[in-house]
């Protein structure tokens, strides 16, 4: 292996530490953000939006009448 090769190798690996350094950031960036959106929407005394989940309701219960064997 000539000098010029283990130049371009060299090279390679910092790109590569480089890359995976950067997209590591970037998750953890997004991560604290998260937690951090969390903590003040805590504070707010907000309550967050629950939802009603499963309703009968009358056009539902005509369907499962007409469905019925």
């Amino acid at each position: 292996m000539n000098k010029k090769e283990r130049l371009a190798d060299t090279q390679r690996r910092d790109f590569l530490k480089g890359s995976i350094a950067t997209a590591t950031g970037i998750a953890a960036a997004a991560a604290v953000g998260q937690s951090i959106a969390g903590i003040a929407g805590a504070g707010t005394g907000e309550v967050p939006d629950k939802k009603e989940g499963y309703r009968l309701t009358q056009h539902v219960a005509d369907y499962y009448k007409s469905a019925a064997i």
